[in-house]
């Protein structure tokens, strides 16, 4: 993202430097529309004019063609609009959803400022998903030059392997900081204000920020819209103490401070999944402790079952389901155990007692909202901390009407705890500010496990579309492939994985795909884009793939399908399931 987002930035002021050398046909024709508070300039030009207009760069003042024509700041950033105003948007928070609203509502001609209370980049950039990525990066290597069965299979053969804690350790601290890097320099170029503190709301329209002890930092500042995306925290049950050392949540593992020689990890998740990847590459035994009766609640059954066999069996891990842990005695490294307590979750009797040497607490996220003063605008938070939204991002009141110029992304919301997703979601509360009303599909937003292999879908699970068909009256087509069937997972020799389809067959509507095996991750959005652009699989069928590659997997999957009449799939357009 971070990456990405920093080139983006370097590609908007290097063209608007490039367009200075010609003039914009269509800025002659621009005017400026204020229906429904909209401050985006709208062309009364055709398109064939507008398919030539770039931004320009006069003496340092940038004029975005495309969107709107008043003048920028020699930091190449936009006066408010309304000048009662002292911006067009303040985000509350820049992690990954900040970030993107940032980014997006730049490139509509508004005057941004992000208020920020810690590190920018938020909990995926500094304590979360990029950080853990090295640390998988690093132990993968780790477990694969291990497996010297099969490195021989290939004709490899290597000696002994070692690695550097320390050296795993500071690759994920130092990817944390390149990242935070390119982001704050992303939103620099563009002329986003950087405001540092935690903020509350005083009123419509205007937000106080400040740093406790700080009399030098901190303010008052007012916009016309306000977008909040504080994130979240790690969820902690009661009964469990942290200590940082003995008992953590993912924050604290990420520091890779020790390697335990055992290590219970409460929760079965993406997050629980991923350490105990981790941990086993690196020579720890892990005990999953999980309240559902299964493991891996969340996943398709069917992927489930595969995942078990690939990522638990076999590895030095076992669990309890079925089970939570009521209470948790905190340890000395090397010294004392921890202790924890299991309780039967439906019986609520202790069951057992475990002694490891640590316990990781990989049981969700929380919202973090506290401190954000919404009484002042009228709305509050339901009883889990979670912020309510409409479809269209906005803030509800307390009686569930719209908060008028208020939003709310990402985890705050609740409505999908993904960094992407909170990204997804901003650029779209962009939108419906500017006046262009714009609903986000989450069911077309990807979801993905950093295994090895790695685990990744879109969509519904199987379990689902099996009941929506049955409440609806569809019939469901289902198509499977493996990758033992794809000559580039054959190469690799990484042939274990599969992938299944969703689809209705009465329309081709692509209900969900689920796969698992190598790079799972990169592969799930050709079906993720489909369903965002309502694609059927009578449409992304004729799709041509590169051979031999992993692509192909998915290019198996899709001519699989069958549909009962491929005319009515090809007018269908609209998915069946709620946005």
């Amino acid at each position: 993202h971070a990456t990405m987002a920093s080139f983006a930035a370097q590609r908007t002021v290097a063209s608007a430097h490039a367009g200075a050398k010609q003039n914009c046909p269509a800025s002659a024709s621009l005017r400026t529309a204020s229906a429904k508070g909209m401050r985006s300039a709208v062309f009364t030009h055709d398109m064939a004019s507008m398919k030539h207009c770039v931004p320009s760069l006069a003496s340092q003042q940038r004029l975005v063609c495309s969107v709107r024509s008043r003048p920028l700041r020699a930091t190449v950033v936009a006066q408010a609009a309304d000048k009662k105003y002292d911006y067009d948007l303040i985000i509350i928070g820049c992690g990954v959803g900040g970030h993107g609203a940032a980014l997006h509502a730049v490139e509509q001609g508004l005057k941004v400022a992000v208020i920020e209370g810690h590190d920018i980049g938020g909990t995926c950039v500094n304590r979360g998903c990029v950080p853990s990525k090295a640390l998988l990066a690093a132990s993968g290597r780790v477990r694969e030059f291990k497996n010297t069965q099969h490195l021989k299979s290939m004709g490899v053969q290597v000696g002994s392997v070692s690695f550097d804690r320390q050296g795993i350790a500071d690759h994920a601290k130092n990817l944390a900081t390149t990242v935070q890097g390119n982001l704050k320099r992303s939103l620099e170029a563009l002329g986003v204000d950087i405001l540092m503190g935690s903020a509350k709301f005083v009123g419509p329209h205007k937000v106080k920020y400040g740093m406790p002890g700080r009399v030098d930092v901190g303010g008052e500042v007012t916009a016309r819209d306000i977008i909040i995306a504080t994130g979240s925290v790690p969820f902690v049950p009661p009964g469990i103490p942290i200590d940082g050392k003995t008992v953590f949540t993912s924050d604290h593992a990420l520091k890779l401070e020790w390697l335990p020689n055992w290590v219970a990890i409460i929760g079965s998740g993406y997050i629980g999944l991923e350490f105990s990847d981790v941990y086993t590459a690196l020579g720890t035994e892990v005990t999953f402790i999980e309240a559902m009766d299964i493991l891996m609640p969340g996943f398709d059954r069917e992927i489930a079952r595969v995942a078990q066999r690939l990522l638990i069996n076999g590895r030095p891990i076992d669990y309890h389901t079925g089970v939570i842990a009521t209470k948790v005695t905190p340890g000395v490294p090397g010294v004392k155990p921890v202790l924890v307590e299991l309780t039967d979750f439906k019986t609520k009797k202790v069951v057992d007692t475990l002694e490891v040497d640590a316990v990781m607490v990989a049981t969700g996220r929380a919202p973090f909202t506290q401190g954000l003063n919404l009484g002042a605008i009228g709305a509050e938070t339901d009883r889990r901390g979670f912020i309510p939204v409409s479809d269209k991002m906005e803030v509800l009141d307390k009686a569930g009407k719209v908060v008028p110029h208020v939003y709310c992304i990402g985890d705050a919301n609740g409505k999908y705890m993904l960094a992407h997703a909170a990204s997804a979601q901003g650029i779209s509360a962009v939108e419906n500010m500017c006046g262009r009303s714009h609903v986000l599909n989450h069911l077309s937003i990807p979801a993905a496990c950093f295994t090895h292999p790695e685990v990744s879908f879109v969509g519904v699970t199987q379990e689902k579309a099996e009941e929506m068909a049955k409440e609806q009256g569809f019939p469901l087509g289902v198509a499977k492939t493996s990758f033992k069937a794809n000559s580039k997972a054959l190469a690799e020799k990484e042939g274990e994985g599969m992938a299944k389809l969703l689809y209705r067959k009465d329309t081709g509507e692509i209900l969900g795909v689920h796969i698992i095996g190598l790079h799972a991750a990169d592969l799930i959005h050709e079906a993720s884009n489909a369903i965002a652009t309502k694609q059927s699989v009578v449409d992304i069928k004729f799709n041509v793939h590169a051979h031999p590659t992993l692509s192909e997997v998915l290019d198996e999957l899709f001519k699989q399908a069958h549909v009962e009449s491929p005319a009515k799939a090809k007018a269908a357009k609209q998915p069946v399931a709620a946005h």
